[in-house]
C-alpha cells in the first residue's frame, strides 16, 4: 500500500507592502493593491515596518507604499526612518499622501521617495506609479551640483517659435498655474515628434515656476541676465533646467531682484534666442508693468491676460487697457482669460461675466473652470496637473487649448512652406 504525499503550495512571495498608521483609512489603496498584486502584498503599521524591513523576508519586496495623512505629521521622524531604511535596503518607495502640508510632503520626498501619488487615488494612478518604478532608468545626462540638468540638445537656431506670455491682471488669478500647465501640455501634445517648449519665469521677485515644478533656482540665471550682450545659445541653454526631459525651464533667480535689473534690449535678446531654439516660448510675466513689458508685448503672438470675476480684476483690466492705449502699444494681442469661471449651470454667474466683458468693452475668449483643491495640491507637490489629476476639468481645458495652439502653429508652418 503506497502513500501519497500531499504537497502544499508554497505561499506566494510578498512583493510589496503598504505602510500606514491604519490602512483602513485608505480603502482605495487596498482595492488598487489587490488589483495590481492579488495576494502578493502585505500591510504594515509604522510600529512593525522598521522591524520587518530589517528581516530577511523583506528581501523579496519590490516596493513599499507609505500612506500618510494630516494626522501623521506629528510622526514624521518615524516615517522618515522607514523611508530611509527601505531605500538603504534597495526597496523602492511610493508615497501616498492625503492633505499633508507642503513642508512635510517636501521633506518626505527629499528623503528619496521614488514616486508620489495623491489620495484619494486618481484612476490607474497606482498602476502608473508601479510602471514607472519598473521602467528602465533614463539615459545618463550631465549633472550639475544641484542635481538637475540643462537641456541636452544642440542649439541650431533653426526654429521660429511662438511666444505666449501670461500676465495676471490681479494677484491670485492663477497666471503661473496656467503658464506651467500650458507649457507642459504643449510639450506633450504629440507623442511622435513633439514640439520643443520652454517656459521662462520673468517675475524676478516672486516667480514660483521653480516651486510649481520642484526645480532648484540657480546662480546661472542671474549671471546670464547680468550680461545678455555676451549671451549666446549655449549659455542661454546652460542657464535653463529640464523638467522630465520634455519641458525646458528658465527659473526666476535665486535672490529677489529689482524688475528693472534688465532693459528692453536684454529681454529682447533673451526672447530672440528662445524663439530661435524652441517651437513654443511660454512666459510667466510679473503682474507689474515695467519698461521691458513693451518688448515682450511686441514680440508675442498672443498675450494672455488672466482675470477673475471680481472688482479688482475689472479695475486692473481697465487700467491695463488705458496704459496700452496711451503708449500706442498693440492692444489687439491681448487675449482675456477668465479663471474660475462660472459653471455651465450658474446662469447668474454667466450673466455677471457677460456684463463684465461688456462694461470693459472686451471679449473674454477663454473661460477656465475652477480646478478646486487639486490645483493647490498639484502646485504644492511640484507637478503639473496632468501628472496628479489628469481628469481635473481645468487640466482638460488647458490640454484642449494646447492642442488648438499646436494645430494653429502647424497650419502656419504649412502655409509658409
Amino acid at each position: 500500500m503506497s502513500s501519497v504525499a500531499v504537497l502544499q503550495p508554497e505561499p506566494a512571495p510578498i512583493l510589496a507592502c503598504t505602510v500606514s498608521r491604519d490602512v483602513s483609512n485608505f480603502d482605495l489603496l487596498i482595492e488598487d493593491m489587490e488589483a495590481e498584486l492579488g495576494e502578493s502584498w502585505g500591510d504594515l503599521t509604522f510600529d512593525d515596518a522598521l522591524l520587518f524591513l530589517n528581516q530577511p523576508d523583506a528581501a523579496s519586496l519590490q516596493f513599499v507604499a507609505v500612506a500618510v495623512d494630516a494626522q501623521d505629521e506629528s510622526d514624521l521622524t518615524r516615517i522618515s526612518g522607514i523611508i530611509e531604511t527601505a531605500k538603504s535596503k534597495g526597496i523602492k518607495v511610493i508615497l501616498i499622501a492625503e492633505e499633508v502640508s507642503p513642508i512635510a510632503l517636501h521633506h518626505l520626498l527629499k528623503l528619496g521617495a521614488d514616486d508620489f501619488v495623491p489620495y484619494p487615488l486618481p484612476e490607474k494612478a497606482l498602476h502608473e506609479a508601479i510602471e514607472r518604478l519598473n521602467a528602465p532608468p533614463p539615459a545618463a545626462v550631465v549633472q550639475h551640483d544641484d542635481g538637475a540638468h540643462s537641456p541636452t540638445f544642440k542649439p541650431k537656431g533653426d526654429r521660429d517659435g511662438v511666444i505666449l506670455p501670461v500676465h495676471g491682471l490681479a494677484g491670485g488669478t492663477g497666471a503661473t498655474t496656467f503658464a506651467v500647465n500650458l507649457a507642459w501640455e504643449l510639450a506633450n501634445v504629440q507623442k511622435d515628434d513633439p514640439p520643443r517648449v520652454c517656459l521662462l519665469d520673468l517675475d524676478f521677485q516672486y516667480g514660483s515656476v521653480s516651486t510649481y515644478l520642484d526645480l532648484p533656482r540657480r546662480e546661472a540665471v542671474y549671471e546670464m541676465l547680468s550680461d545678455t550682450a555676451a549671451m549666446d545659445s549655449e549659455s542661454f541653454l546652460q542657464a535653463m533646467l529640464s523638467f522630465n526631459d520634455k519641458l525646458h525651464v528658465l527659473t526666476a533667480p535665486a535672490e529677489m531682484l529689482p524688475l528693472d535689473i534688465v532693459t528692453s534690449e536684454d529681454i529682447g535678446r533673451v526672447l530672440d534666442l528662445a524663439r530661435s531654439n524652441f517651437d513654443f516660448v511660454i512666459i510667466d510675466m510679473p503682474s507689474t508693468v515695467v519698461q521691458w513689458t513693451e518688448a515682450v508685448l511686441h514680440r508675442s503672438h498672443v498675450y494672455f491676460a488672466m482675470m477673475e470675476l471680481d472688482m479688482r480684476s475689472a479695475q486692473n483690466t481697465l487700467r491695463m487697457i488705458r496704459a496700452l492705449k496711451a503708449e500706442e502699444l498693440p492692444l489687439e494681442k491681448l487675449r482675456y482669460v477668465l479663471n474660475r469661471a462660472p459653471r455651465f449651470t450658474d446662469l447668474s454667474g454667466k450673466s455677471r461675466a457677460k456684463r463684465l466683458a461688456e462694461s470693459l468693452d472686451i471679449t473674454i475668449e477663454l473661460q477656465l473652470s475652477d480646478g478646486g483643491q487639486q490645483v493647490t495640491q498639484s502646485n504644492d507637490h511640484g507637478l503639473p496637473l496632468a501628472e496628479t489629476a489628469a481628469k481635473n476639468p481645468l487640466r482638460k481645458e488647458i490640454a484642449k487649448l494646447a492642442k488648438s495652439l499646436h494645430e494653429l502653429a502647424r497650419s502656419a508652418e504649412t502655409a509658409k512652406a
